[in-house]
């Protein structure tokens, strides 16, 4: 039985090892999936698989190591905040371009999803993105609090990170009568999470808003309860990984140039060899 879902999970610039494994499919026209959904960083690497640009995801993250100004720390507690996560626009238009065109085609066989936490009820949402806002999808989905301006506007919506309230959504897609589902990880496969300093401060910060407090203070619940599913998955569904052995080079704040590329290429291998498994 072919894969019906994939889930691409977020991880910032950890998201290298992502486009190697997406690339690695590109290559081999490999797309079975009926439905695709993207999560942070996964958005991004789901969105130049979904038109088939090979090497267009990782390139896209290259222009980043390039851009001066993508990192500012001055600009840490500024509106903007250190990371500019709006210049994905400017780098999907200009510098790595996304053809939307090629990705709206392939939706029409394939359902994607992104997925986004909306900033007043601190639930996931999945947004079907389309040739008006696609690109304002992922960038809601990506938005980080703390690291970038921390918030995003969606159809008159507030959005931010769609890692914080539904990071590897197995649960929905089972939910939604998927079967047999691909999950494309960027930690470890059987790595549990403790709460992060973001969590902590996150769930002390929006104290006044408690359903956004409370997205915050179960972050991490929430990934090792996805994990825990993952390991052990209802009669009738089977979940394959592909994951890193070791925790990648680059992290979700943290990259170079080298840190991006070592990664890429152990994404592009393992993606090889979960192919090659396939035909056997």
């Amino acid at each position: 039985m072919p894969y019906d879902c994939l889930i691409i999970e977020g991880g910032g610039f950890k998201t290298a090892f992502t486009c190697g494994i997406l690339d690695a499919f590109i290559s081999h026209s490999y797309m079975p999936f009926k439905t695709i959904a993207g999560i942070s960083g996964g958005s991004v690497a789901m969105s130049y698989y979904m038109s088939m640009q090979y090497r267009q995801g990782i390139n896209s993250m290259l222009v980043l190591v390039k851009t001066k100004n993508f990192t500012d720390f001055k600009k840490a507690f500024s509106p903007r905040g250190y990371l500019d996560i709006d210049f994905l626009a400017t780098v999907a238009k200009k510098k790595a371009p996304f053809n939307l065109k090629d990705a709206i085609k392939c939706s029409k066989k394939v359902n994607p999803y992104i997925v986004v936490t909306n900033r007043k009820s601190g639930k996931p949402e999945y947004h079907t993105p389309d040739s008006e806002n696609w690109i304002s999808t992922v960038i809601a989905s990506s938005t980080l609090p703390f690291a970038t301006k921390g918030e995003h506007k969606l159809k008159g919506e507030v959005y931010f990170d769609g890692g914080w309230s539904d990071p590897i959504p197995v649960k929905w897609a089972i939910k939604n009568g998927s079967k047999k589902i691909l999950v494309l990880r960027t930690r470890p496969k059987d790595a549990i999470v403790k709460q992060s300093w973001a969590d902590y401060f996150g769930s002390k910060y929006f104290k006044t808003t408690p359903k956004l407090a409370a997205t915050f203070e179960k972050g991490f619940e929430y990934y090792n309860n996805a994990v825990e599913l993952m390991q052990s998955p209802p009669k009738g569904v089977k979940i394959d990984q592909i994951a890193p052995k070791k925790f990648l080079k680059s992290g979700t704040y943290s990259y170079s140039k080298a840190s991006l590329m070592l990664d890429y290429r152990y994404g592009l291998d393992k993606g090889i060899m979960h192919l090659n498994k396939l035909k056997k």
